[in-house]
């Protein structure tokens, strides 16, 4: 019998995109599952008028993707009968050629415990370019196995045994929306940094800098053009993947903000955070004593940071890879 399918998806303030996320979902899923954490951008009213969309509340104040994942795979697991799971972010939405392929009938029919992989297609701003991504698993035909993911950051988001089964997905991708909106995307990753320095400590600043500034050392030879039928099959089912999304909320800005408040800026130094005046956005968020959140970075901080960001497309080369291990265990960077 064909399996219920269900999209597990969790949001924060993702109204940006949430609209024409739910509305290609809806198309392929049977159900939506949404676990919302508190939104404040209109996120939970856009996902109200979807009638697939089952919204369950994360009120957890942390930021923690297993818990999350548990939240949302546990609530899948009240549908009776068989289940496959699918894992996509809002920004995430399958190209077009699901709709006709051959192996989405092969996933259908996959045995419980089967993994299924998709590849990320990064679109860049303007919708006319991407690069393609590595391949992921975030499609699971449900056995009840558990979900044993302890990272706290970019964990896994489904089950995965060993020794199970896998199909890898190679007729459609998924198109990853996060690179369309710069402005958004580099908020989103001066935050994940701010969170790596106080979640792990003992994670260097230069292994920091490197994560979240990876879209900087994409070769140009794997830029390619995005296939045109994404589009234009798209808008022929009433969905424009290449508008301009609207501008979105910072709720990255605010907590970065409300970090500096609480553990001051000295921790955050030697991230590469500081091109945005943080005094001012501590006015803008009526914070006392905003001097407190002065760049506080020495000018071998500035000249490190402004290093790497130099060669960050350079680290293919062995002398640069070397320069990066001085920096970290001789300057403790």
């Amino acid at each position: 019998m064909k399996p219920t399918i269900i999209c597990l998806t969790p949001i924060r303030n993702e109204a940006w995109i949430l609209d024409n996320f739910l509305k290609s979902a809806s198309l392929w899923a049977d159900l939506i599952i949404i676990a919302d954490q508190m939104s404040t951008d209109g996120s939970r009213e856009i996902a109200l008028k979807y009638p697939k969309v089952k919204l369950i509340d994360n009120n957890s104040a942390a930021f923690n993707e297993p818990e999350r994942q548990k939240l949302l795979i546990n609530e899948a697991r009240k549908i009776k009968g068989q289940r496959l799971i699918i894992t996509l972010d809002a920004d995430e939405m399958f190209s077009p050629e699901i709709f006709h392929s051959a192996e989405w009938e092969n996933v259908l029919n996959a045995a419980p415990g089967t993994i299924i992989k998709f590849q990320w297609a990064n679109l860049l701003p303007g919708f006319k370019k991407m690069w393609y991504g590595y391949y992921f698993p975030w499609g699971y035909m449900d056995d009840g196995a558990a979900h044993n993911e302890t990272n706290k950051i970019h964990s896994g988001r489904i089950p995965l045994p060993e020794g199970h089964p896998e199909i890898e997905i190679h007729d459609f991708k998924v198109m990853h929306f996060q690179y369309t909106n710069w402005e958004r995307m580099e908020s989103k990753h001066r935050w994940y940094q701010c969170y790596e320095k106080i979640t792990f400590p003992e994670k260097s600043a230069v292994e920091i800098f490197r994560q979240y500034h990876h879209m900087l050392a994409i070769p140009k030879e794997s830029i390619i053009p995005v296939p045109q039928e994404w589009i234009d099959d798209y808008k022929k089912l009433q969905i424009d993947i290449s508008i301009n999304y609207p501008d979105f909320f910072d709720w990255f800005e605010e907590q970065i903000v409300n970090m500096i408040e609480r553990y001051g800026a000295a921790p955050f130094k030697k991230l590469r955070i500081w091109d945005i005046n943080w005094v001012e956005k501590a006015k803008q968020y009526e914070k006392e004593h905003p001097e407190k959140y002065k760049d506080p970075r020495s000018l071998k901080d500035k000249f490190i940071q402004y290093w790497l960001l130099k060669t960050q497309n350079k680290l293919d080369k062995r002398n640069f890879r070397r320069m990066d291990h001085f920096l970290q265990k001789v300057l403790k960077y």
